[in-house]
């Protein structure tokens, strides 16, 4: 299975210091190079973007249709990072694509794109053993801390699941 991800999801577990899940569960994942250069082209975070830059289960892509990534971005509104990790996450039809945005999430759904978000990558890791509930409860502080925006509802599932 070819897996894909958007910026916020790395962008995400690398504020939690944890950006080595993505190859503990999926060992190598794919970026656009629009995914690519969101990531790496801000002066201010030279030190994620070295990160990322040097993470060799990170594989920079290209996507061939232009035409359906711009088509995409007119129709949808959705930035150049999210149009190529969807367009390209098509192409492989058993892929997954990782990505948090909730018109992004909703656009790949409606193309029968699989789906899953950093709360889900953190569950996965769960899951496998990887990470222990407290860490869950901390990194999620921490992601809140950071501006990212998890609902209460899927909080309340998340807790849910990791007390059972």
């Amino acid at each position: 299975m070819i897996i894909v991800s958007d910026t916020t999801p790395i962008i995400t577990l690398s504020k939690i210091e944890r950006l080595d899940l993505l190859q503990k569960l999926f060992e190598n994942i794919m970026i656009p190079s629009a995914v690519y250069n969101e990531l790496t082209s801000n002066a201010q975070f030279q030190e994620e973007a070295k990160v990322i830059s040097d993470a060799e289960y990170i594989k920079v892509v290209e996507v061939e249709d232009s035409k359906a990534v711009e088509l995409l971005q007119r129709a949808t509104g959705l930035d150049l990072g999210e149009s190529e990790a969807i367009i390209y996450t098509d192409s492989y039809k058993s892929g997954l694509l990782l990505i948090d945005e909730t018109k992004g999430r909703k656009v790949a759904k409606q193309m029968g794109i699989s789906v899953m978000g950093t709360v889900g990558i953190l569950m996965a890791a769960y899951d496998e053993k990887f990470i222990s509930s407290y860490e869950i409860r901390e990194y999620i502080k921490i992601m809140k801390n950071v501006g990212r925006h998890i609902s209460d509802k899927l909080y309340a599932q998340l807790l849910d699941a990791i007390e059972e």
